[in-house]
């Protein structure tokens, strides 16, 4: 599980992805969700606005688990 570090209230899926460079434009975003299995808290979303808190794991299947925190 990798560790992401935010430094305000929230993250949204599509900023996530392009984060851990996944993905380098919103088409790629768009390209991302559409083609993998994308898992926060235990809940399958696709939608790339979903704001995603510290505390949050993302499983992104075929790729990684990001546990989402605010701390050094």
């Amino acid at each position: 599980m990798e560790r992401v570090q935010i430094h305000t209230e929230y993250i949204t899926l599509g900023q996530l992805l392009k984060y851990v460079n996944l993905a380098s434009s919103g088409g790629e975003v768009k390209q991302v969700l559409a083609t993998h299995t994308i898992v926060i808290n235990g809940e399958q979303d696709q939608r790339r606005g979903r704001k995603i808190y510290p505390g949050s794991t993302v499983l992104i299947k075929g790729f990684a688990t990001y546990f989402i925190t605010d701390e050094a």
